[in-house]
């Protein structure tokens, strides 16, 4: 069964800075405690280093809905408001996937500058990305330069699904991170269906798809400005001075201050003490080390990256991209018209996805992750036989794909959803969090390319009803790997997660 880290505790030598002085003395202290006491927080500041990241997360979800309204838009003859309308299948396949290519080479440069920059700097210029890629696609005379507008908003998509659910997770109290995190599933979510639905008013205006990117041009200015705003993370700072990479007292007082600020006036007094004692865990788990390449593949980074890699990647490979693919046609085979409904099918697709992560959201700090990550992928398994079943046996009751589609849609959000990226974001230790998230989100949309590419010659090869049994196949698989190697990490902070967890 999987490892239960709430009945282990860790009690050693530590060592706890020292802020006067500037040194990080030893000195022995239960570091690892198994009864924490919570983190005192104000709501309010706790709002600002959730909002500003996800903001990036809701130009991604956009980015996902409006381009599917903009692809018809560009190839209309009357409505494109351009010469070259009539774009080839080839064309369309590289327009649609620009952005998913340019957030893998995101995802890449992320590997090489996150742990340097620090995962604020990453946020401000994936800003920057999302406004440049957007300014570029808005204005294209032609499909090259299009192109390379979708590239360069890719760029922005892959540093903040690299950074995002990283800068929350080391800001977020522990006993609401899991909620904060999901949260940011939940603004992806809500920018897929505010791309739909923006898309859908401008989808019949001459020119309309310059209109719809046009639509968001605010975002990242914002996301940028409050990314400046905010503090850096307190754990990355700690984690320059623990491996000596500037000044011992200055960062330990930039991070107090920025702890300050991220919990409010209520840990006015005890904040550089709260440092101290992360300060203490880091060094204990052996954050004061120099992390190398070849870590990510030993001992407890290994076991990291399996975790997270496994569960982003049967994210992916459990048929998600697939099942959504087949939703209009399995929705007009229960009544709806074919065409004209396709956008409104996808708004309420993406409804349904909104409120089931929505409920995601509140039960997960009190449930947690695995009991949400079982239920949920067990309900994708039936409905994944049952989609298989209505395509060889049942095609005569569509109300049974309709039930299948809207199952597998509810349960989906309630497990690999948002909890693949809350994993991802909890369980590496802080010295290769950087670079270990980065792999994970390479697998991520690596996977999702794939899946993406390979589903319309396994459909011809197979037949759709032999593909969903065979996604079933891997869900119930999905299911072993979360039973024997995922962890409970609900109410841990991130130095017990890498103590007792890995």
């Amino acid at each position: 069964m999987g490892f239960d880290p709430e009945n282990q505790s860790i009690y050693s030598v530590g060592q706890v800075g020292d802020s006067s002085s500037g040194e990080i003395n030893a000195q022995k202290e239960p570091l690892i405690k198994e009864n924490h006491s919570p983190e005192n927080y104000s709501v309010l500041a706790a709002i600002p280093p959730f909002l500003f990241p996800a903001l990036g997360a809701l130009l991604f979800g956009y980015e996902i809905g409006a381009t599917s309204c903009a692809i018809m838009s560009i190839k209309s003859p009357t409505l494109s408001g351009i010469t070259w309308y009539d774009l080839s299948s080839v064309d369309v396949g590289i327009l649609t996937s620009g952005s998913l290519y340019g957030a893998l080479i995101g995802s890449i440069v992320a590997f090489s500058v996150a742990d340097i920059i620090g995962r604020r700097k990453e946020l401000i210029l994936a800003a920057f990305f999302y406004l440049v890629g957007a300014i570029v696609t808005v204005v294209a005379p032609v499909f090259s330069i299009l192109i390379i507008g979708r590239l360069t908003y890719g760029l922005g998509i892959g540093l903040t699904m690299h950074a995002a659910p990283m800068y929350i997770a080391e800001t977020a109290p522990s006993q609401i991170r899991g909620r904060m995190i999901s949260l940011k599933e939940f603004s992806t979510v809500l920018g897929m269906v505010g791309g739909y639905g923006i898309g859908s008013l401008w989808v019949t205006v001459i020119s309309g798809w310059r209109y719809m990117y046009a639509t968001i041009l605010p975002l990242p200015v914002i996301m940028g400005i409050g990314m400046c705003w905010l503090p850096a993370s307190p754990r990355w700072l700690l984690l320059r001075a623990l491996q000596g990479k500037g000044n011992v007292e200055n960062l330990q007082q930039a991070a107090t201050r920025s702890l300050r600020r991220l919990r409010g006036s209520v840990i006015a007094d005890s904040a550089a003490e709260q440092v101290n004692e992360i300060l203490a865990e880091l060094s204990f788990v052996g954050e004061d080390k120099d992390a190398t390449f070849g870590e990510l593949f030993r001992g407890k980074c290994l076991k990291a990256l399996t975790i997270a890699g496994g569960l982003v990647l049967f994210q992916q490979i459990t048929g998600q991209p697939s099942v959504l693919y087949y939703a209009p046609s399995i929705l007009q085979t229960a009544g709806f018209s074919a065409a004209a409904d396709a956008t409104r099918i996808s708004i309420l697709l993406g409804l349904l996805k909104l409120v089931m992560t929505g409920v995601s959201v509140i039960v997960i700090d009190r449930v947690g992750r695995r009991p949400l990550l079982l239920g949920g992928v067990t309900g994708m398994v039936i409905s994944l036989f049952l989609l298989g079943s209505y395509y060889i046996f049942y095609k005569t009751v569509p109300a049974v794909a309709v039930a299948a589609l809207l199952l597998y849609v509810g349960c989906y959000q309630l497990s690999f959803g948002p909890i693949g990226w809350l994993m991802i974001s909890e369980i590496f230790p802080l010295k290769l969090r950087g670079r270990g998230i980065s792999l994970a989100v390479l697998v991520n949309f690596g996977a999702n390319a794939l899946v993406t590419f390979a589903f319309s010659p396994l459909k011809e090869l197979l037949g759709a009803g032999i593909l969903f049994f065979a996604f079933g196949v891997i869900c119930v698989v999905s299911l072993f790997f979360i039973y024997y190697i995922v962890p409970e990490t609900k109410g841990l902070t991130l130095e017990e997660i890498e103590a007792k967890c890995l």
